[in-house]
């Protein structure tokens, strides 16, 4: 029965006293008047009214309300309803041990019981009573290995019933349907701890390692507390109002794992608890506190052995002093250690910075898989380059890492793209991913080796920062398709066409010729199979530096340069059949192979293949010099200048030349020719 509900009223109030005609209410004709009591009772209708006589005109007028009132140990009724169909698929994948790391599901349950703490402080900003009464705002996680249960506590925002439908028993469509796409799609994401996190079903980690959850939660919003129960394996869950006073929670959400009987035994274990708290969830910004056992020192009185041949009556025994260890239970914060950014960088240890960095991975990956690329085009400008030192250094993590990256490519010159997406765009009959490393963009752009590729329309990526070819280098191959420089030797397209044998035999005598030309310079001459508009190309061999590795080699502070040498490795000089100036040569070769301008100019063409091909002549201006000799011959006399000078040119090129030559020899000057072939690219 409930408390009476008692008030003081004048004698005239009680005389009109009458009771109201609504449903269940007693008519005038019940109340009796007790001429023992002075009271007016009604029986009828659970209420029972008493107006109770005094001195004077004063009368006490007392109401009891009969409140039914449930048996004790009666729980409420139970709601049953079905899962969405996406969820019921969900439930099945992770069930049957989608995931090899099974400890993902407390980082997830952490981090949402952190979102629940947030969301009530961003709330409590403008309405302040949503925090009064519901303590401090933190996550406390017990593990009991007798049960082989653990439950996880926050007294975060809650939730309503409403709410318990919506979130744990629907996910949005978008998000499950990209999660299941995923996993169909690359297989290798099943051993992969960091999947599920990315598309917002965290909460059904719980069934990795239980075959039952148990979620009791109140909302600020709600004067009630509602429990939502599901096992593994069902299509269905339920929930019912909680009833019982000892599981009454004042605000917030406690989550009972009932463990699997494999899993029981380490997930259950407080230490093991402890030591994922630490690493998965370090630096959450509320405060975690893990149920653990632990020892103190007590001292403790006992009685004194009388010495030997000694008796002691029982009032005269002493009592010795010593000291205990006893072990007990008590809450323990986990993640008491300040956040990596608060602290003084000279305090911190390399592996503190590792453990902080890793699974930042889901963060990363999250932003880098929205539909909208700008935010990870703003965070690739920050810190796209601490990815490719992760690609050098973190072996581990290659398979994270490598999705990761972005480059400009001959096909995306203005914007980067993933490898993911060159590798959706690669033909089927392409079998590498082709990348070449350059100081810029401009000079990947105009590189003679892309020349061949472009023409069969196949992607080349521009690698133009420093640390780019170490990275791809160190990667090696991306979804089983290797990484191949286009500026090495033995370059091979996939669909080479049938090598001319005619060609082949045709150059072979030029190719021996230019290489007797060029000496030590160059290991061999050789047909191109990568050029279509320049006449040659220095490539390098296939396991020295590129030139753009000799070049930042040689850049180094403290390189050592006597190992310049030895890794630069061999160079081949490749040449275009196809290009005038090559068939000039070739024509040289077989009808004037000592010809002085012939050989001049397979110096000028290796001088300039050096440049074009990325490396640094070795004398800039021995190559100048070339230069404006092979320009004064082709321009000499061409715009008619007068006598006098075309005399004193003269005379200064025969006294160079008598100076150059050996004594007793003369050689004789010829005048360049007024008479223009059609192929000169002087011609007007």
């Amino acid at each position: 029965m409930a408390p009476a509900l008692s008030g003081t009223l004048g004698a005239s109030s009680v005389a009109a006293l009458r009771p109201c005609a609504a449903r269940g209410a007693p008519s005038a004709a019940s109340f009796v008047a007790s001429r023992g009591s002075g009271a007016a009772r009604c029986p009828r209708g659970g209420v029972r009214w008493e107006a109770e006589r005094s001195r004077g005109r004063i009368a006490r007028v007392r109401c009891d309300a009969a409140v039914t009132e449930k048996p004790a140990g009666e729980e409420a009724a139970e709601e049953q309803f079905e899962y969405q169909a996406e969820v019921s698929r969900l439930m099945d994948l992770i069930v049957h041990s989608l995931y090899s790391h099974k400890e993902v599901f407390l980082r997830e349950l952490v981090s949402n019981a952190s979102d629940a703490l947030d969301k009530l402080r961003f709330l409590g900003v403008t309405d302040s009573s949503l925090l009064a009464d519901g303590g401090e705002l933190e996550i406390r996680i017990k593990p009991d290995p007798d049960a082989g249960t653990i439950t996880i506590t926050d007294t975060g925002v809650g939730m309503t019933k409403d709410e318990l439908k919506d979130c744990l028993g629907t996910i949005a469509q978008s998000g499950t349907s990209k999660f299941l796409k995923a996993l169909k799609e690359n297989k290798d994401l099943g051993s992969d701890n960091g999947l599920i996190g990315q598309f917002g079903v965290g909460f059904y980690s719980a069934f990795l390692v239980a075959e039952k959850v148990v979620v009791s939660t109140k909302s600020p919003k709600s004067d009630k507390q509602y429990v939502w129960e599901a096992v593994a394996d069902s299509s269905s869950y339920v929930i019912k109002e909680e009833t019982d006073p000892e599981k009454m929670l004042t605000r917030g959400t406690q989550i009972t794992l009932f463990l699997r009987p494999d899993d029981k035994y380490e997930f259950a274990d407080p230490s093991r608890i402890q030591g994922l708290v630490k690493n998965y969830s370090q630096f959450v910004s509320f405060p975690i506190y893990t149920w653990q056992e632990k020892s103190r020192t007590v001292e403790v009185e006992e009685d004194e052995e009388p010495k030997e041949g000694e008796e002691a009556t029982e009032g005269e025994k002493q009592k010795k002093k010593k000291t205990i260890t006893e072990k007990y239970w008590d809450w323990e914060l986990a993640n008491e250690t300040k956040p990596i950014w608060m602290r003084n960088p000279k305090e911190i240890e390399k592996t503190e910075y590792n453990e902080f960095y890793k699974k930042t991975f889901d963060m990363i990956e999250e932003i880098a898989k929205k539909e909208d690329k700008e935010d990870y085009k703003k965070f690739w400008e920050s810190f796209g380059k601490f990815i490719k030192l992760g690609c050098i250094e973190d072996t581990g993590n290659h398979k994270r890492l490598a999705p990761l990256l972005r480059f400009h490519s001959s096909k995306n010159e203005g914007d980067t793209i993933s490898l993911d997406q060159y590798v959706e765009n690669m033909p089927e009959s392409q079998k590498a991913i082709y990348y070449i490393a350059t100081d810029s963009l401009q000079s990947a752009k105009t590189a003679p080796f892309l020349e061949k590729l472009v023409q069969k329309d196949i992607e080349v990526l521009y690698l133009i920062e420093p640390i780019d070819e170490v990275a791809i280098q160190n990667l090696q191959t991306y979804k089983e398709k290797k990484f191949v420089d286009i500026s090495k030797e033995d370059l091979e397209l996939g669909d080479e066409e049938e090598e001319n044998k005619e060609t082949k035999q045709e150059f072979t005598l030029l190719c021996d010729w230019v290489k007797q030309q060029l000496g030590d310079k160059v290991a061999k001459v050789q047909i191109s199979k990568r050029l279509s508009s320049s006449p040659c190309v220095l490539v390098s061999g296939k396991f020295g530096w590129s030139a753009n590795m000799e070049r930042l080699m040689k850049a180094q502070t403290l390189g050592d340069t006597s190992s310049l040498e030895f890794m630069r490795g061999r160079r081949i000089f490749e040449i275009n059949p196809d290009h005038p100036i090559i068939k000039d040569l070739n024509a040289a070769c077989k009808n004037e192979p000592e010809s002085t301008e012939a050989k001049r100019a397979v110096e000028l063409l290796y001088e300039a293949a050096l440049i074009s091909s990325g490396y640094t002549p070795e004398s800039p201006a021995e190559l100048g010099g070339k230069i404006y000799e092979m320009m004064a011959i082709a321009l000499g006399g061409r715009w008619g200048r007068s006598d006098t000078e075309e005399a004193e040119t003269t005379t200064t090129g025969e006294a160079s030349v008598e100076a150059d030559s050996p004594e007793g020899t003369v050689t004789e000057v010829i005048e360049p020719s007024e008479v223009r072939p059609e192929s000169d690219p002087w011609r007007d």
